[in-house]
């Protein structure tokens, strides 16, 4: 995986929905002031008015603003209340100038409060405009209907736009979150490929370095027979080497099923285990099985030189209706008592191909019978 970490960025949206509940809550907050300004009142009064005006949209906007500028639920609680101060008493200095910030209340109840309780407060916010225009508590030759769309209009947009920008932050942080999850399943899918190639590999470096040094050989052969050796180690260390690399090229399929079967025989006769192959013709495996397959003959055969005593090693591959079957069964398992040191124990190369068959729909099986161990994997042809 070559790609870079992305950084944390804000949504997208919320920018652009900001701006839009800012040129919302001003335009109309001067609107209001507009008419507080040309009425006939006291220069206190409208002094008043104004002073209240400029204070409004940090009220509104505290309330309406989407992630990540959003007040914590409290705060939004509290400026809610302050809200409702500034919207109904002012009402009975400035009559039917303030009527219009009843829609910025209704709005700022259904963003706030919980859908079982903001919709039925929201419909009382509406009607209590008519209400106080019938009671002449306001001055207006606005009829009640007209305030009554008027709130209604305002809360919508209002609900609408700061709802809109809620939903488009959370679609953001949906996306952010499924891509750090592919970004760590695919670090999870790079760290068993690393342990399924290299601990095989390697074990099988290990195992040939090991005969090769403790070999007792004649002393006209030794120089012939340390080459061999060496050779082996290099060329192991070099099929390592390649396949590491192959794992950051997805259209590289590595060696085949066939080749790896072939290296699996010649690492473990190499290491004096004895082979013993049944190999029925099959049609060639969908490239994602083969590599299945093939990393389960690998950690089988990386387990058999590392962690058994084993003499007999039986690899069978076969076709039938029901799939393609790979069994690996070797013999010299630790007794039960002995400390857990070899394939007795299940560790995460063997819960990782596990992982890789129940992923292509097939099973797999690891276990322990008497004193031999046995991994089988059955993955379907098609």
């Amino acid at each position: 995986m070559r790609g870079k970490l992305q950084r944390a960025t804000w949504p997208q949206g919320s920018p652009v929905a900001l701006g839009a509940l800012v040129v919302l809550v001003v335009c109309s907050l001067a609107l209001v002031a507009l008419d507080v300004a040309g009425s006939h009142l006291s220069r206190r009064s409208v002094a008043t008015g104004l002073s209240l005006l400029v204070l409004m949209p940090a009220v509104l906007l505290g309330q309406y603003a989407p992630p990540p500028y959003r007040l914590p639920y409290r705060w939004r609680w509290g400026l809610l209340m302050m809200q409702v101060l500034l919207t109904y008493l002012p009402l009975l200095l400035f009559h039917y100038r303030w009527l219009s910030l009843l829609g910025f209340l209704a709005g700022a109840v259904l963003l706030t409060l919980p859908p079982t309780s903001s919709v039925p407060i929201a419909l009382l916010v509406g009607a209590s405009g008519p209400l106080i225009v019938h009671t002449d508590l306001v001055r207006t030759d606005r009829g009640a209907v007209s305030v009554l769309l008027s709130t209604a209009i305002t809360a919508s947009t209002v609900f609408a736009v700061g709802h809109l920008a809620l939903l488009s932050a959370r679609l953001h942080a949906g996306r952010e979150q499924a891509a750090r999850l592919a970004e760590q399943r695919a670090r999870a899918v790079m760290r068993q490929d690393l342990h399924d190639l290299a601990g095989s590999s390697l074990s099988a470096i290990v195992v040939q370095g090991e005969a090769a040094l403790r070999g007792p050989v004649p002393a006209d052969t030794a120089p012939d027979a340390a080459r061999r050796a060496l050779a082996e180690i290099v060329g192991l260390a070099r099929r390592l080497h390649t396949e590491i690399r192959a794992i950051g090229q997805p259209d590289d399929e590595g060696p085949s099923l066939s080749e790896e079967l072939a290296h699996a025989q010649r690492v473990l006769h190499g290491s004096g285990i004895a082979v013993r192959t049944a190999l029925s013709p099959c049609a060639a495996p969908d490239p994602a099985v083969s590599a299945c397959l093939r990393f389960v003959l690998r950690e089988a055969v990386g387990n058999v030189l590392q962690h058994s005593r084993a003499a007999v090693c039986e690899i069978e591959l076969r076709s039938d209706a029901s799939g393609i079957r790979l069994l690996i069964r070797n013999d010299g398992v630790p007794a039960a008592d002995s400390p857990p040191q070899g394939p007795g124990r299940r560790g995460t190369g063997l819960s990782g191909l596990g992982y890789r068959a129940h992923t292509l729909g097939g099973t797999f099986v690891a276990g322990r019978e008497d004193d031999s161990f046995t991994v089988e994997a059955l993955l379907p042809t098609a």
